[in-house]
């Protein structure tokens, strides 16, 4: 069943078989050569006008001022907008005027994308621009953009301030508010900045399945597929956690991988069911090595994308200096809420969690609880980048138990701006205290805890064949890519975020 077109659609499309009629294909096949793009022109041509006597740039039409037989306009390409000069007897010297007065005038709309070959000049008011010799029609658009109005009060208002909508239709978002690409392109440089860290730390970037077996390597719901051929269950990793320890197993000394990793669970402004991280595994290191080296690592990024240490994040100035201010997980629940739990045993957490307003179940074990309490009463409040060590080992099963402390593992998180942003181990590479980890992890499952972890045999084979002292490590990119962007929703740094089902009903 065909929608009904709008009257704007419906001339556009009228558009489009005039242009047929003159000859004129509006998706042809030709090369457009683009020599020089809207930002290079204005950030060079007051200092070196020479280079800019011949060139040939494409984009969309975003704006046109048509004068008689001259007019104005603006394009806008991959870097910006510029303005374009027209004058109908120099882009047609000849008797037949039909490009001036009939194609751009009448035919062209907002949103087509033409080639313009040139020269650049300045306005009498000081604007740089492209005086037009001759244009071509590139793709002819079909749909009106949703482009910003302005309301009496002085209010911009169009389609795409509604967030669902700029979420679902990224492609458009980008045309009518070019601003959102700064994020993205800070994410990339994000990704780039921490890949040339570690590459010059000597470490091999590697790839590991994304399809597996047995999920594994953190705590959470997979989501599960089956494979016709073998006819087996497969999952969709939420981490690659023991598939990168397999390879320290095997005499790499440093491996890392950034992964798309998948969780099904619950969605909001700090989770998406698919998420990026970066995971990185280092023989003969330990866990305050590897605080040590995130300090460094992320003050470098900062530095990269800012040029300072300093971030603004909404109300927030963030300083990424090192060092960090380190709290044990214990110190951090009794310096936020004043109750020492270190001794508590599992009853008495469940009430005192109770009384702290925190929601508990009765599938939650002493680790749970201790996560529910923190996560609720101190994790909102670390705003400046703070490393929590130490935790009680029934919350990291693949962590190695603490050298000096009874009942907990060398493991830390780092949170800034009151969110998690990574998660490190000294990890296990005791074979029988790991298979003693799994099992209280099956009973846990038992107990109805959806998110324990699963025993994976041939994981536990590998160690059992040797695992060298490691450090792990596992980065969230979204969430530091909203920190380091100042962006209130992971949405807002995912091009494509999961979306509910679309109403079809059209605008």
């Amino acid at each position: 069943m065909h929608r009904e077109l709008s009257e704007q659609e419906v001339v556009r499309r009228e558009s489009l078989q005039k242009l047929l009629e003159l000859g004129i294909n509006p998706y042809p096949s030709e090369l457009f050569d683009v020599n020089v793009s809207s930002t290079e022109i204005k950030k060079n041509y007051n200092y070196d006008k020479l280079s800019y006597k011949n060139i040939q740039i494409a984009g969309r039409l975003m704006s046109r001022r048509v004068m008689g037989k001259a007019s104005f306009a603006e394009l806008q390409d991959g870097t910006g907008r510029i303005q374009l000069y027209f004058n109908r007897d120099e882009i047609c010297p000849d008797e037949d005027k039909t490009m001036y007065n009939t194609v751009f005038k009448k035919l062209l709309d907002i949103g087509d994308f033409i080639g313009v070959k040139g020269y650049v000049f300045t306005t009498k008011v000081g604007e740089i621009t492209i005086h037009v010799e001759s244009f071509v029609v590139l793709s002819k658009t079909l749909r009106p953009l949703p482009l910003p109005k302005t309301d009496t009060d002085g209010k911009i208002y169009d389609a795409f301030t509604d967030p669902e909508k700029r979420y679902r239709q990224r492609y458009i978002d980008l045309v009518v508010n070019p601003h959102v690409k700064e994020a993205f392109v800070k994410r990339t440089q994000l990704t780039n900045s921490m890949r040339s860290y570690l590459n010059d730390k000597g470490y091999l970037e590697v790839e590991t399945p994304i399809l597996q077996p047995i999920y594994g390597g953190a705590a959470a719901r997979p989501f599960k597929t089956h494979h016709n051929t073998l006819d087996m269950p497969l999952y969709l990793r939420i981490a690659n956690e023991l598939y990168l320890k397999r390879l320290i197993v095997g005499g790499f000394d440093g491996v890392y991988e950034f992964s798309k990793d998948f969780r099904n669970e619950g969605m909001s402004r700090f989770h998406n069911p698919e998420f990026t991280q970066v995971e990185l595994y280092v023989a003969y290191k330990d866990y305050n090595w590897m605080m040590d080296l995130v300090e460094e690592m992320v003050e470098k990024i900062a530095l990269d994308l800012h040029g300072t240490t300093e971030v603004q994040v909404g109300e927030n100035l963030i300083n990424f200096q090192r060092p960090w201010k380190r709290y044990t997980m214990y110190e951090a629940i009794e310096h936020f809420t004043g109750i020492d739990i270190a001794e508590m045993d599992e009853a008495t957490m469940a009430k005192i969690a109770k009384d702290l307003g925190v929601s508990v179940d009765s599938s939650m074990a002493r680790g749970k609880l201790i996560d529910e309490i923190f996560g609720e009463k101190c994790e909102g409040q670390l705003i400046q980048p703070t490393f929590i060590t130490d935790y009680p080992i029934e919350m990291s099963p693949l962590a190695k138990k603490h050298r000096n402390k009874e009942g907990l593992v060398e493991r830390f998180e780092a949170i800034c701006n009151g969110k998690e942003i990574c998660n490190a181990f000294s990890e296990l590479n005791d074979p029988i205290d790991q298979r003693e980890r799994f099992e209280e992890q099956l009973k846990l499952a038992k107990r109805g805890d959806e998110e324990a972890m699963v025993l994976d045999e041939d994981f536990l084979r590998s160690i059992e064949y040797g695992m060298p002292p490691t450090a792990g490590l596992g980065i969230g990119i979204d969430r530091l890519s909203m920190i380091m962007t100042n962006s209130n929703s992971i949405q807002d740094v995912l091009f494509f975020p999961q979306m509910k089902p679309e109403n079809n009903t059209e605008e």
